[in-house]
């Protein structure tokens, strides 16, 4: 991906020297890992959170590495890319498009949804209407489910932008009130239908942020497509224990991510994720 000479996004706060706190014993990755896994179960986010955190967490301060320095150069470039886009997709449909802003932390954070560690991964709070990133996920990306490449990353932050799209177009929220209400298994498939939409709206941002700027290479769709097969809720259960329970997603399967995903991809459309409306085993 190509984003020589792109203007880096201003709508950020660094946390990261703020004396977070670091995960001891499993360490980052370990917990990402852990983390990640958890909520593939079913698992309460929170609970999770407050879990690790509470028995793992130490605080120290921290100096961030060159590597993540340019982690945060690319993450402000992507962030200001999706500023462009989604103001432009906005504008045609004749709405006004509200960025989000994005928080890096390293090791833990606290936001309007409560305190999350890095072991949840990057994520959004439409609370506060922030996106939280540890930009050591990058690596952990590579290290831990085997998804590399610049473009794969950015659909990280692509994705967690399309919550916020979602919260703005009053999608988000509806769905969070309908899981409220429902039983634990119908809860796991609104999640899904949740993400496979972000995942959407991830393609939906790379569709136009070609077009405007001409910025994807050879071999990045590939990248992003490999990134979302990686974090498929079945391949991620496989890997980790053998073997996969569906009622217990809350993802999407890796080829309901790839599909929704490519789908964006291929047609730039806003109004194409309605992930809400299809039977659940046609998604």
């Amino acid at each position: 991906m190509d984003l020589s000479g792109r203007r880096q996004s201003s709508n950020v706060e660094d946390r990261r020297s703020g004396g977070g706190g670091k995960m001891a014993g499993l360490g980052i990755g370990g917990a990402i890992v852990v983390g990640l896994i958890a909520l593939l179960m079913g698992r309460d986010p929170g609970e999770v959170v407050q879990q690790l955190s509470s028995t793992t967490a130490q605080t120290e301060q921290y100096t961030p590495t060159a590597q993540e320095e340019e982690f945060k150069t690319f993450a402000l470039q992507v962030l200001a890319s999706t500023e462009d886009v989604w103001a432009e997709v906005f504008r045609r449909s004749g709405r006004t498009y509200r960025a989000p802003k994005l928080i890096l932390f390293h090791g833990s954070v606290q936001s309007a949804c409560g305190g999350a560690t890095s072991s949840v991964g990057p994520f959004y709070c439409s609370a506060d209407e922030q996106v939280y990133l540890d930009l050591d996920f990058f690596n952990e990306m590579t290290r831990s489910i085997g998804a590399s490449g610049d473009f794969a990353c950015a659909y990280v932050i692509a994705h967690e932008v399309g919550h916020h799209v979602q919260h703005l177009l009053g999608t988000l929220d509806d769905a969070h009130a309908q899981m409220a209400r429902q039983s634990e298994t119908e809860k796991n498939k609104t999640s899904v239908r949740i993400e496979l939409q972000a995942d959407y709206y991830a393609g939906v941002w790379g569709y136009h942020e070609n077009r405007m700027f001409g910025s994807l290479e050879d071999g990045d769709l590939e990248e992003a497509i490999n990134a979302a097969q990686k974090i498929g809720d079945d391949y991620l259960q496989k890997k980790a224990r053998g073997y996969s329970s569906p009622e217990s997603f809350t993802h999407g399967t890796s080829a309901q991510r790839m599909r929704w995903l490519k789908k964006g991809l291929s047609t730039g459309r806003l109004e194409g994720g309605d992930t809400f409306s299809p039977a659940y085993n046609a998604l």
